[in-house]
């Protein structure tokens, strides 16, 4: 035999603490055909800073589609199946770096998934600058043995094989066609080279995570072993490894047999389907009022067609919506008829490669005016790559190499639905069968109608009221992940143990819009030390801060006067802008060099803003900058008064020393305290703080400058509007 290695790469990615899936970092590999040996080389490293310390790493495995992982324990939606993930923990310690290998046999072939996290996020909100957070990389490599020759075994004719030694294992392929409903595979003749009873052990099927149903067969002696496998998957190649378990140095010689039992599928007839199709694209047309297509919700079919074959194929349309968003419409109306002599099966497509990203939902309604038993039920699969041909109560939806998903209608219970996250890649069956307490003869005639809604979503209900569904991007693979706020958590955001009340919401949302009410004091203070423009970008902070709170809030007391991106900009602009007039005012400059400043300060703020909203040096920058130029300034004029500046001691302790403390707790506030559970309130104290400081550090207004006489400018226009009257009069 030849044998292939092909290696497969993907860059680095740097790991994220847990919060939701999109901070696991995807990885995607496609696995070839007749491959008989996968190795995954894993290569993790972290920082070499001081920050960086032991950490521990867990990487997900899963076949077809992306892993369902859950690592802070929360709950699934109802309905939804879920299934644990195959993973295992890499631990950086001492070392910088760790590699590891994980190697299967005789894996599936088709889509392989990785994903990688740190464990739960911390919570704590850091601004960016301040801390310097440990880089933790991690990268897969895919290493892959192909055998290019690999024998195929035709069904129904013995081929006979040796089996050279116990270290290597002899490796055949078959193909299931179509509509297989079951299969058997026989090895016979099995003798040694030293002409001794042999002992072997035949593997069929490959290995997939997180769960794998490779069945085994082990023969002893030349006596016939046979296996039989119900609901092989449907146009596929199985691939089946015998292995020697005799002595090093003997070969085995066996032969090998499979043949496969084809289902008659019977359906509505194709030329029917076709206009039925037809019918439904060109809707009400005119001449179509005669055409002899079934009406809707009346799917042909006859009771000899069922009595002879062993399911009914009911026609499905897939219709693309959107990115991962997939409808199935069913050609003879939403209304399947269902009977007790054979199955009728729907064929859900889901094998394009860019389908397993979203969730697959199943529901099912019963008509129960249609069911003449009153005990009887409803049975329904949902599978992959074969369907469930024989439902009953104990099978429990097994095909031969994966386990379906059970479903029951009946007229106590006429609704059901499922929820598949994550759907692997491949065709997906949808099964249904008339059940009946007594016995199948019991109900040989009767006939339920079931309505059928099949459909793929990006993300289930949309993630609900306190979610976002995120569009995830790895390459060119797209999938969905619900991002939870609000204290709300689970994969749909459906777990409410954490979850803030619509009380604590409607709290948060006041006290993080009314505490922006305290800089009313600054702009009082401001007007009337005749500081107009400061008041100006004091008022614009207040109104812009107060509705971007309105509108970040993650719960349902949300209000949006325009959009997020922009109140948040504004926001953002406003509290730097008012950090930097402020300083610049407290330097008493002459009045053209200030609003200079003001200006230029201005447009660069707003240009920093715009490359980088939440640097540190954003807000850093501009307020060193101006306290250069506040103690310059101060130093020129304690030199040209020759004495200190401010030269009031009263101006230093009951105004400048309170404001000073006021800021820097206000930094350490924001800088040190925030976390996403106490934001609300520590926020909330940070607007406060920011705008007392601001009250106290505006400077006295000029001695030359009088205070606002109201009265006054009030007689001088009125008198002016007396003089203009005087003076028309005089006119005329």
């Amino acid at each position: 035999s030849l044998y292939v290695s092909e290696y497969f790469s993907q860059s680095a990615q740097k790991l994220s603490f847990y919060s939701w899936y999109g901070n696991a970092k995807l990885f995607h590999f496609h696995v070839p055909e007749d491959t008989v040996l996968l190795r995954w080389l894993l290569q993790a490293s972290r920082g070499k800073g001081p920050e960086c310390t032991s950490m521990e790493i867990t990487v997900h495995f899963r076949h077809g589609a992306p892993p369902v992982i859950n690592p802070l324990g929360t709950r699934f939606p109802a309905n939804a199946t879920v299934r644990p993930s195959y993973n295992i923990s890499i631990t950086l310690g001492s070392a910088v770096q760790n590699t590891t290998f994980v190697n299967i046999t005789t894996p599936a072939a088709g889509d392989w998934f990785i994903a990688a996290h740190l464990p739960q996020a911390a919570g704590r909100i850091e601004v960016k600058g301040f801390s310097t957070p440990c880089p933790y990389m991690f990268q897969a490599d895919m290493f892959v043995l192909r055998l290019t020759d690999m024998p195929v075994l035709e069904p129904g004719v013995p081929m006979p094989h040796t089996v050279v030694s116990p270290a290597k294992p002899l490796h055949v392929k078959v193909f299931v066609p179509k509509h297989a409903a079951g299969m058997r595979f026989q090895l016979s003749s099995c003798v040694t080279s030293q002409q001794r009873a042999c002992t072997v052990r035949v593997l069929l099927g490959s290995i997939t995570l997180p769960q794998s149903f490779q069945r085994s067969l082990t023969c002893t002696g030349s006596t016939n072993c046979s296996l039989a496998l119900d609901s092989p998957p449907w146009e596929k190649w199985l691939q089946i490894m015998v292995e020697s378990l005799g002595p090093a140095n003997a070969s085995v010689s066996v032969e090998m047999l499979a043949s496969f039992t084809v289902c008659r599928p019977g359906s509505t007839s194709s030329f029917l389907n076709f206009i039925s199709l037809n019918q439904s694209q060109a809707g009400a047309r005119p001449g179509a009022a005669g055409s002899s297509a079934p009406a809707a919700g009346e799917a042909p079919h006859n009771t000899s067609s069922q009595q002879s074959s062993c399911l009914q194929s009911q026609p499905v349309v897939r219709e693309d919506l959107d990115v991962v968003s997939v409808r199935y419409r069913l050609l003879s109306g939403p209304s399947v008829p269902v009977s007790s002599l054979s199955p009728s099966l729907l064929l859900l497509n889901l094998n394009t490669g860019m389908d397993s990203g979203g969730s697959l939902v199943v529901n099912l309604l019963l008509n129960k005016t249609s069911v003449s038993l009153a005990n009887a039920t409803v049975a329904a699969c949902v599978s992959a790559a074969s369907p469930v041909l024989s439902l009953n109560a104990s099978r429990n939806c097994s095909t031969a190499f994966s386990q379906g998903y059970p479903l029951s209608v009946s007229t106590s219970s006429a609704e059901a639905m499922l929820i598949v996250l994550y759907p692997q890649t491949d065709d997906w069956f949808l099964s249904l069968q008339l059940l009946c307490p007594k016995g199948q003869g019991e109900c040989t005639s009767a006939e339920a109608k079931v309505t059928v809604f099949a459909y793929l979503t990006p993300c289930f209900n949309d993630c609900g009221p306190y979610g976002q569904c995120s569009l995830l991007r790895r390459h060119g693979y797209l999938y969905a992940g619900c991002s939870c706020k609000a204290g709300w958590g689970g994969w749909s955001c459906t777990d409410d143990t954490k979850a803030q009340s619509v009380g604590t919401q409607n709290l948060a949302t006041l006290l993080l819009t009314l505490s922006n009410l305290m800089f009313l004091p600054a702009i009082a203070v401001a007007v009337y030390r005749f500081y107009l423009v400061e008041a100006s970008v004091y008022t614009y902070t207040m109104f812009f801060s107060t509705f971007y709170h309105a509108c970040d809030q993650p719960g349902v007391a949300v209000m949006c006067i325009m959009d997020y991106d922009t109140l948040q900009y504004c926001d953002f602009l406003g509290s730097v802008v008012s950090i930097w007039v402020t300083i610049l005012c407290m330097a008493r400059l002459k009045k053209i060099l200030k609003y200079v400043l003001f200006v230029l300060g201005t447009l660069l703020i707003a240009m920093s803003l715009q490359l980088d909203r939440r640097g540190v040096w954003n807000m850093m920058g501009p307020c060193l900058f101006a306290l250069v130029i506040m103690v310059t300034a101060w130093v020129h004029h304690g030199a040209k008064r020759r004495h200190c500046y401010p030269s009031s001691w009263k101006r230093w302790v009951f105004y400048l020393l309170p404001g000073i403390t006021l800021a820097f707790i206000a930094i350490s506030v924001y800088a040190f305290m925030e976390t996403n559970e106490n934001y609300y309130y520590t926020h909330s104290i940070w607007h406060v703080l920011v705008a007392c400081s601001v009250a106290f550090l505006l400077p006295p207004r000029d001695k030359h400058k009088k205070p606002w006489a109201w009265s006054q400018k009030l007689t001088c226009r009125y008198q002016i509007c007396q003089n203009d009257r005087e003076e028309l009069y005089a006119v005329t």
